[in-house]
């Protein structure tokens, strides 16, 4: 497939902070960090991290690992249809979450809320310092040594992250030192293999979340009727399929919804591309805001799909519950391994050895980020129950 004018070609990669002396002939360079993305310990770890429910609650819900695969399926399939480079989207998707802490969301709350006067701690930065520097699985640098254009559309998962169009955080001093040794642009929009990946993840979570609600007892399919575009999807299956089962109606229902999201982000984004005059990937960056849109009705849908399920899932009491857990079990692991560093195991009580308080909580950060959502749960135990050790 011929790649679009405004495609990030991997033959004019801006290529990588550090140069690799060995090269693998047909093997182009994003290809070559998905490999490294799938092959590496975050990636791996995905598999015991919550989504929505934790790991141990049922073997049919969705996890961090299962997540991110259906998001890099979605950006494929959309950059597919923009003839946009798909092992990128690909690539990009798949880094997405590396640095999700254990619980889901509820662990990056409880590990920012305890560490907060050491920095804190954020999932998507935390992602760059694995991708950076964690990970160690080269002889000659830390880190995967992605390429320019993985990095940079990892680091601007949500646009850019300094200027007038970024969302006002002061730029963490890794990304900073990164765009020192290769500037990555940080005032401009990501490519648009990038862009396709951040609303993949929307379409992705939004769509599994009614499979998994429903699936959880929290709702009905029919309480989403409420919402035109998702009632109107629901009333055509009905019609085309009387006496349809409810099983085969839900998972109906929600294939349609999700070809029809794909669809509208492949039109809106289209005609954006059009409308502004894109030739090539540097007019992509040069925009003031995104080109990869949905329409404005499907963006008022799935704003409408969110607040359902912030609402019946994401604030379910079950859910509530285990989130307080898992937040509490992050702090008392925090608190407890600040106080006493010599619990760390031995590969890590030797990274704290010289350090002063400030960098062993970041050392801490690190080993506690990395968890899976039952490994957590095991320190915890054998931390402050007797019986274990």
């Amino acid at each position: 497939m011929k790649l679009a004018s405004y495609a990030c070609d991997p033959l004019k990669t801006a290529g990588r902070i550090h140069e690799e002396k060995f090269t693998i002939n047909n093997h182009n360079p994003f290809l070559k960090d998905r490999d490294r993305v799938i092959h590496c310990v975050a990636f791996r770890r995905l598999e015991y991290k919550t989504q929505v429910f934790v790991n141990h609650v049922g073997d049919h819900y969705r996890t961090r690992l299962t997540h991110t695969l259906e998001v890099a399926q979605i950006a494929r399939t959309v950059a597919r249809e923009l003839n946009l480079n798909e092992d990128l989207a690909e690539t990009l998707a798949l880094c997405h979450d590396l640095g999700h802490p254990p619980f889901g969301h509820a662990g990056e709350d409880g590990l920012n809320e305890a560490a907060i006067q050491y920095g804190g701690f954020d999932h998507n930065l935390h992602t760059i310092k694995i991708l950076t520097q964690l990970e160690q699985r080269h002889a000659e640098f830390d880190g995967l040594n992605l390429t320019w254009e993985t990095l940079e559309g990892t680091i601007k998962h949500n646009g850019p992250v300094e200027g007038k169009h970024a969302k006002g955080k002061k730029t963490p001093q890794l990304i900073t030192n990164l765009s020192q040794q290769k500037d990555l642009l940080l005032s401009a929009y990501p490519s648009l293999e990038a862009q396709v990946a951040t609303l993949a993840d929307d379409i992705a979570y939004c769509n599994h979340d009614i499979d998994d609600g429903i699936r959880a007892g929290m709702f009905k399919l029919e309480d989403l009727k409420s919402i035109r575009e998702i009632g109107d999807i629901y009333d055509a299956v009905k019609l085309a399929y009387p006496g349809i089962n409810s099983t085969r109606l839900t998972h109906e229902t929600i294939r349609r919804l999700l070809k029809f999201m794909i669809d509208d982000l492949t039109f809106e984004t289209q005609k954006n591309l059009e409308q502004l005059g894109i030739a090539d990937v540097n007019d992509i960056r040069k925009q003031t805001q995104a080109v990869a849109t949905f329409s404005p009705s499907v963006e008022i849908m799935k704003n409408n799909l969110k607040a359902f399920l912030m609402e019946n899932v994401w604030r379910d009491y079950r859910v509530n519950r285990m989130s307080l857990k898992g937040k509490q079990i992050i702090s008392d692991l925090f608190n407890r391994l600040l106080e006493r560093p010599e619990c760390l195991p031995s590969d890590w009580r030797l990274k704290v050895k010289k350090l002063d308080k400030d960098g062993v909580a970041c050392v801490i950060i690190d080993y506690i980020a990395g968890m899976t959502d039952r490994f957590a749960i095991e320190e915890h135990t054998k931390m402050f129950n007797p019986n274990y050790f």
